[in-house]
């Protein structure tokens, strides 16, 4: 039975994935894409491999939900150097990014 709700979550994650994806412009995720490489890369490491911030790394985020990550990548992490990204980036777009950190899928 616990196959059963692996398989059910993947198929369901896999499909608030796209729904999350199809709201976003390519334009949008070229310039979400940006940021994740400059900005984010600026403290998590240009390779996202870690630095003055964690790592992000697909393999490194697979105990977290992607929810509980955007609500990082929006709010920030208060008393750390990790800022608030919410006067930038919209809800949708944070789990969209969240999405793209735990899938390792970072490429264009």
């Amino acid at each position: 039975m616990g196959a059963f709700y692996a398989v059910l979550a993947l198929v369901t994650g896999s499909v608030a994935a796209a729904a999350v994806a199809k709201d976003i412009s390519p334009e949008r995720k070229n310039e979400l894409r940006y940021v994740l490489e400059q900005d984010c890369g600026s403290c998590h490491g240009l390779t996202l491999k870690g630095g003055l911030g964690s790592p992000l790394l697909a393999g490194k985020l697979t105990d977290r939900d992607a929810t509980d990550l955007a609500s990082i990548i929006l709010d920030g992490v208060p008393g750390t150097p990790m800022p608030p990204w919410r006067p930038l980036i919209q809800p949708h777009e944070a789990l969209w990014l969240a999405q793209i950190l735990k899938s390792g899928d970072l490429g264009q």
